[in-house]
């Protein structure tokens, strides 16, 4: 792979598009996270409104084969998701909390436990337990009942991201997720990264971690299905277990519709998608992006794109 670069006032422009690497992020308080082969970079606006920025090296499982293979490393996506954007989000919320605010030890292994534990259940269990109180009251075939649930688990995400999309520190959440959003279509475009042309470019991304839930959300539909009709318990542990699967699943996806945006099918498909996105994504300002760049120009520097 070849990428000619050139480093204009202290901004990175890439001449050729042709094969250019994959790098993903994550909006944080007041902060950028960006991921890219080999590190991890968060950008973080300070209370005194400087920059901060703090980098690691990927170890352990991101460095290893399974990093590599299809449907494998769809996990890897997953682990990433609850660690690495758990760990990160904690260094921003203590960022801007005060000496004596600041989440960590014991506090913050419980509220990570309870957020995780009211995720599944909001999403996987309670639409399960819904759809089977439903099953009791009208005659419904096993496909019918996973499509209501699929339907019902859809519903609940898309309004849950709707809700908290009015509280401002949210707002100001997603606005950092479009300046990840931009930064990344600026580079893959080929452009001068400046903030200018950055915020010239549109909000939604292809391979978005709401594209990736949703796709998992339909994918659930699908699979769920496959098992026919079981007692509710059994019903609620399947879906808890497969949910690894249906990441996997749902990550493939996702990656080759990245990659073949131009087939005519493949536009069709991702819009539902790239829709999902207008509810997690804002305009940001030229801070935020300015935010944005700096996480990803340390990234491209760390990693021997410059």
């Amino acid at each position: 792979m070849f990428i000619e670069l050139q480093t204009v006032a202290g901004k990175i422009m890439i001449n050729s598009k042709s094969n250019i690497p994959h790098y993903g992020g994550q909006a944080l308080i007041e902060g950028v996270l960006m991921r890219g082969k080999k590190y991890v970079v968060a950008a973080m606006r300070q209370p005194d409104n400087e920059i901060h920025l703090v980098f690691d090296e990927l170890q352990g499982i991101y460095k290893s084969g399974l990093s590599k293979i299809p449907f494998l490393r769809g996990l890897i996506v997953l682990w990433d998701s609850l660690s690495l954007g758990m760990k990160y989000l904690t260094i921003s919320a203590n960022t801007q909390a005060g000496e004596d605010e600041k989440i960590e030890g014991p506090a913050l292994f419980v509220t990570l436990t309870i957020s995780i534990l009211l995720s599944i259940g909001i999403f996987f269990v309670l639409p399960t337990i819904f759809v089977e109180m439903i099953s009791r009251l009208l005659p419904l075939n096993p496909l019918t009942m996973n499509m209501v649930e699929g339907l019902i688990r859809l519903g609940i995400f898309v309004l849950y991201i709707w809700a908290i999309g009015f509280s401002k520190d949210i707002s100001r959440v997603f606005a950092y997720h479009g300046a990840e959003h931009k930064t990344i279509n600026a580079f893959e475009e080929g452009v001068e990264i400046n903030v200018s042309n950055v915020s010239s470019f549109p909000l939604a991304h292809p391979r978005c971690g709401t594209s990736f839930l949703l796709t998992l959300v339909i994918f659930s539909i699908l699979l769920f299905t496959l098992f026919g009709p079981l007692p509710l318990l059994i019903k609620i542990i399947t879906r808890i277990l497969l949910v690894p699967i249906l990441a996997m699943l749902a990550y493939e996806i996702i990656r080759f519709m990245g990659d073949h945006l131009d087939n005519p099918i493949v536009k069709v498909l991702t819009s539902p998608n790239l829709l999902l996105q207008k509810l997690t994504t804002r305009e940001p300002s030229e801070e935020m992006v300015e935010v944005a760049i700096s996480s990803f120009n340390k990234l491209l520097q760390l990693e021997n794109i410059t």
